[in-house]
This record gives C-alpha cells, structure tokens and sequence, in this order.
C-alpha cells in the first residue's frame, strides 16, 4: 500500500500529486522531530553521563519550526485543522461545503501572504547573516523548508477549495 493512497483516494492528476508531495513532506516533517527527540534524549542522557550536546537548544528550536511548518500543508489537505464543529454538527451538506470553500481561500490568502513575508525575511536574515550563537549555523536556513512548506499549503488549499467547490455542486 503507497503511503498516500489515502490522501489520493477521489483524486487525480495534479491533484493526487499534490497529495503525495504533501504527505511526502509532511513524512519528512515526521523524520525531523524525531531527529529532534533523539537531540533531547541525547541531551537528557548527556547530563547523567557528563557529556554535552553542544547546540541541543538551537537545534531544537529550528527542527521543531521545520517539523511544524511542514506538516501545515498535510492539515489543510486532509481537512485535521481545528474546528469548531459544535456550530455546524446540523449544517446541511452545502452549508459546510460553503465552509469548507472559505476556509480554504483563506488558508490560500494568508498562506500567500506569509509566502511574501516569510520571503522577505528569509532576505533579510540572509543580509545582516544572523547566525545561531552556538553552532553559528545561518539563520536562513530554516526559511528554505518553511517557504517550501508554505509553497505546499498554498497548493493544499487549492486542491481542498476544488475539492469543496464540486462537494458544492453535487
């Protein structure tokens, strides 16, 4: 079984490729913040044993902003966001397909927004070469995989709008 048969069910074309790239990404995301958990294991097993990770902090605080980023497109594409379902338990069938298709506009207007200031800042970081304290590694860095990450949302909301455009229609 492909690990985004789930995701691509109904769908096809670019549409099931966006599923997989984001699943795929979002499995990435995954990766990382067990890389991270294993850091603060290492960590934690370092102050018992009297050795140190140097940088355990740094390295946390960007692997966990990767990680989170990463898994935003995932949660718009499989509809996870936090919901308040309460208001729309006896919503008909169009009602929250007109629901479904504004969130997901603004998902791809704000997801567009910080495209552009994530961009820019991304820039700036890069100009004034702000680096960790510790590992010196560039601040920038962590930008690249967010921006992808939010390259990937933007896609996400525009395959979760189609998908509740037509849920409309029919």
């Amino acid at each position: 079984m492909n690990f985004a048969d789930e995701e691509t069910q109904g769908r096809s074309g670019i549409s099931a490729a966006i599923a997989r790239l984001v699943t795929g990404w979002a499995l990435l995301g995954g990766l990382l913040l067990l890389a991270v958990v294993l850091v603060n294991a290492a960590t934690v097993l370092g102050g018992i044993f009297g050795f140190a990770v140097p940088g355990d902090f740094e390295l946390t605080e960007m692997g966990v902003a990767i990680a989170v980023f990463a898994f935003l497109p995932y949660c718009q594409l499989t509809d996870a966001n936090v919901t308040a379902d309460i208001f729309t338990a006896r919503a008909s069938r169009p009602v929250l397909g007109v629901l479904r298709a504004l969130a997901s506009a603004i998902a791809f207007g704000f997801a567009a927004i910080l495209l552009w200031r994530m961009g820019l800042g991304m820039l700036d970081q890069k100009a004034y070469n702000y680096t960790t304290t510790i590992l010196q590694i560039p601040i920038w860095w962590a930008f690249v995989p967010a921006l992808i990450s939010i390259g990937l949302l933007i896609a996400a909301a525009a395959v979760s709008l189609s998908d509740a455009l037509r849920e409309i229609r029919q």
